[in-house]
């Protein structure tokens, strides 16, 4: 494995923006399915030891992603994601919010800009996280944002490994 992958976390409170940049040890497909499909998302979207668990997905312009992060007692946490953009294997938008166990959004939400490109077998995920309020950045940051991403970014890390090889 690479140890010499970007990773950078930035946390902008002047513009309510967060900017994370993250490069993976494998090939632009591969990554593009780690962010798009289910069935990868709910392998590593969550931190251990919680559970990511999608009850819906629908990967397209007007389509949506709901699902919880289950802890290990059960404790359930929802958001939903309306995906407003998508230009295959390059680059899809969306709008996140927390919501409750009957998708019903807590506003305010985020928007998020995820860009790939791929450069000699490394895969480089841009993403961007712009906050309609800064009281729901810093909510964000408080419920442990940072550590949880950073967490789960790592946990794709190993999951790409294993797929690799398949």
């Amino acid at each position: 494995m690479k140890n010499n992958l970007l990773f950078d976390f930035t946390v902008d409170k002047t513009t309510k923006t967060v900017f994370v940049n993250r490069e993976f040890a494998a090939g632009l497909p591969l990554v593009w399915d780690a962010f798009t499909k289910q069935e990868i998302l709910d392998q590593w979207w969550a931190p251990k030891p919680w559970l990511a668990k999608t009850k819906i997905m629908n990967f397209e312009v007007g389509g949506r992603r709901f699902y919880a992060m289950v802890s290990p007692e059960g404790q359930e946490h929802w958001s939903i994601q309306k995906y407003t953009s998508i230009s295959p294997i390059t680059n899809f938008k969306m709008w996140n919010a927390f919501a409750d166990k009957d998708e019903n959004p807590e506003l305010p939400g985020s928007d998020w800009d995820f860009t790939f490109s791929e450069q000699n077998g490394t895969t480089k995920v841009s993403i961007t996280i712009y906050n309609e309020s800064l009281a729901r950045m810093e909510k964000m940051i408080e419920m442990g944002f940072q550590g949880g991403f950073t967490m789960g970014l790592q946990q794709l890390d190993e999951l790409l490994l294993t797929l690799k090889n398949k």
